[in-house]
């Protein structure tokens, strides 16, 4: 069990575990646009949600999710929280929920799986929840496409290897940046990862970076700032 502040996750059932990736984005994601309803594509524990739940006043917060046990633990996460009137989580594909669903949502999160075949574990369930093959990023930006309100933002964060293609396949579908952040583990770090949001207006985006710590459990300023409504310790 891993206990936040104003909620907890129960995890032991799930491949993907609550992690940094998860918290940022949850806590970075931006809400400008005050959105009525949320969809979290690939839920897993139903921590980013969860992390929405906490920070909106969006009456509906939809989660899919695709793994039976994630599904599970991730419906229990919610139905455990102080905000189960607002989360609901669908056992579905992308796929099998873009042909049934038709609904427009103005703020579209995803922590997707993201890693290639070189970090394969023997791990079955860790592998699916962690590949790109799982869920290409062609599919997550078509279906961010058919699902974003007017004046809706897409958010997620991936390898900031990655973040020149995710941007030309937005582009590709009339979705322009809007907030990019560049994350480091210490100050002499590289860059690991790119949190992005994505709206259908074109403007100047903003662009900074975020460096997590400046020892072994010495978090900066910006970092604890993002994240203490959240953790515990901060």
């Amino acid at each position: 069990m891993f206990q936040f502040k104003q909620f907890s996750i129960a995890q032991d059932r799930c491949a993907m575990k609550v992690g940094t990736d998860g918290v940022l984005l949850g806590a970075w994601t931006p809400l400008i646009n005050n959105p009525y309803n949320i969809l979290d594509i690939g839920t897993g524990t139903g921590l980013i949600a969860l992390m929405l739940a906490q920070r909106s006043h969006a009456e509906q917060i939809d989660a899919i999710e695709i793994d039976d046990d994630a599904y599970e633990q991730a419906t229990e996460n919610f139905e455990n929280s102080p905000w189960n009137d607002r989360l609901y989580c669908y056992h579905a594909g992308l796929d099998e929920f873009v042909d049934e669903v038709e609904e427009e949502f103005d703020l579209i999160v995803s922590n997707p799986p993201f890693y290639t075949d070189e970090y394969k574990s023997n791990n079955e369930q860790r592998d699916a929840a962690r590949f790109e093959d799982s869920l290409p990023f062609e599919e997550l930006v078509e279906a961010a496409d058919f699902f974003l309100s007017e004046n809706g933002i897409f958010s997620l964060i991936i390898p900031y290897k990655e973040e020149e293609q995710l941007k030309n396949l937005c582009a590709e579908r009339g979705l322009f940046p809007l907030k990019i952040t560049r994350v480091k583990g210490t100050p002499t770090a590289e860059i690991k990862r790119s949190l992005l949001a994505f709206s259908r207006i074109e403007q100047q985006p903003l662009i900074d970076e975020l460096v997590i710590e400046t020892a072994r459990h010495q978090y900066t300023p910006e970092y604890i700032a993002l994240t203490k409504d959240f953790y515990l310790k901060l």
